[in-house]
Parts: structure tokens; C-alpha cells; sequence
């Protein structure tokens, strides 16, 4: 009995997976969402931004957004890393060029910053941090290890380079380096919350107390 002529089989190509988003566009989605958010937090406060609103203001899916981020915590500890806590990386010790002095490191890298400060929405923050964290205390975690610890860290390393140079006196900047921006966190509350009207310069103050801080 004749054997019937086998069919040739076909090959079967494995279906392709659908293409995710380019990393370009996950990154662009992700910047859009952040800066919803930081729009949405100065508008309405930490209490009353919803992701609902972030979304909306982004112009995404509300499940969009909850891709990026999983909750408001989240989201704000983005906008803090990366709207505030980005000033930091200019005025690492690191990036001090061997022989400036340390005060004018500070102006070349802490002073350029601070003077941008209530423009960029940083001043804000900081306020909302002051009026709601009480409330939140996420809120004032997140700002505390993202932003305040790593800064004095950094003020505590440059006040023992600046103490070894010669540039300070005495030792307590290294001790307290919470007294460097001091000034900052006064100016922040006077013209957010003590005198709207009459707001200080906090670049000006800030530099003015950098002059009676370091020895000329």
C-alpha cells in the first residue's frame, strides 16, 4: 500500500511580545507625572492632592500614574528628590576643586541655588512640610532623609575642610551645621507665613551670614 505524501510542516514563528513604551518616553511620562505633582502640591497642599488630580493635571491614565507611583508618599518623596533634593549634588564636597576655600565653594554651588529658591517651588515645599507635617509625619520623613540630613551632612564635611584651612575659628559649624542654613529656614517662614508683604532676599541673607560666618 502506497504511503500518502507527507505535507511539509510550517514553521511557526513565535508571536512577538507588544513593545513597551522606548525608556525615552517611560522617563518623559515620568517627568510630566513629577511635575504634576509638584503643580498639584503647591496648589492644593499634601492633604488635598489626590492622584486623581496629578493625573488629570498630567494628562495620563489615573492607572498610569499608580505604574509610576504607587502612592501619594511616593510620588511626594519623587518630587522631593528630584525637584529639591537635586540642588545637593552641586555643593557635594566632592566637587570642590582642590584649593577653593570653602566659602566661596558654597557661593559658587549652595548661594546660586538658594537664590532660585522661592522661584523653583523649593521655598513652598519647605513650607508645606512646616504647615502639614505635623499631620503627615511621611511627609516630614521623607523630606528628612531625602533632603535635610544628606545637606548638613554635606555642611558638617565642609566645615571640617574649611576648619583645617584656616577659613573658620571655631568649631561649632561642624557640631551644628544646622546653623549655616539657619537663616534659610527663618526667610522661608517670614515671607511664607510672618510678612508676605515685605518677603526677604534669602539669596542676600543667606550671603551676608556666609560673611560673618567665615573669616574673610
Amino acid at each position: 500500500m502506497a504511503k500518502r505524501p507527507t505535507k511539509p510542516t510550517k514553521s511557526v514563528e513565535p508571536r512577538r511580545a507588544g513593545r513597551g513604551p522606548s525608556p525615552e518616553k517611560t522617563a518623559q511620562t515620568r517627568r510630566v507625572i513629577i511635575d504634576a505633582a509638584l503643580g498639584e502640591f503647591l496648589e492644593n497642599g499634601y492633604a488635598d492632592t489626590t492622584m486623581d488630580g496629578v493625573a488629570r493635571r498630567a494628562g495620563v491614565a489615573k492607572g498610569t500614574s499608580y505604574r509610576y507611583f504607587p502612592a501619594k508618599e511616593a510620588l511626594f518623596e519623587a518630587v522631593v528628590r528630584e525637584k529639591i533634593a537635586g540642588a545637593l549634588i552641586d555643593a557635594d564636597p566632592a566637587n570642590r576643586r582642590p584649593d577653593e576655600p570653602v566659602s566661596t565653594f558654597i557661593r559658587r554651588t549652595m548661594l546660586v541655588s538658594i537664590r532660585e529658591i522661592e522661584r523653583n517651588g523649593r521655598a513652598a515645599i519647605a513650607r508645606l512640610v512646616l504647615v502639614e507635617g505635623a499631620r503627615f509625619p511621611e511627609m516630614t520623613e521623607i523630606y528628612r532623609r531625602v533632603m535635610f540630613e544628606p545637606l548638613l551632612n554635606q555642611i558638617r564635611a565642609l566645615a571640617a575642610t574649611a576648619r583645617a584651612r584656616g577659613e573658620l575659628r571655631r568649631p561649632e559649624l561642624e557640631d551644628y551645621p544646622h546653623l549655616l542654613i539657619a537663616p534659610i529656614w527663618f526667610a522661608i517662614i517670614h515671607n511664607g507665613l510672618l510678612d508676605r508683604a515685605h518677603p526677604l532676599d534669602i539669596g542676600d541673607l543667606f550671603e551676608a551670614h556666609l560673611d560673618l560666618v567665615f573669616d574673610a
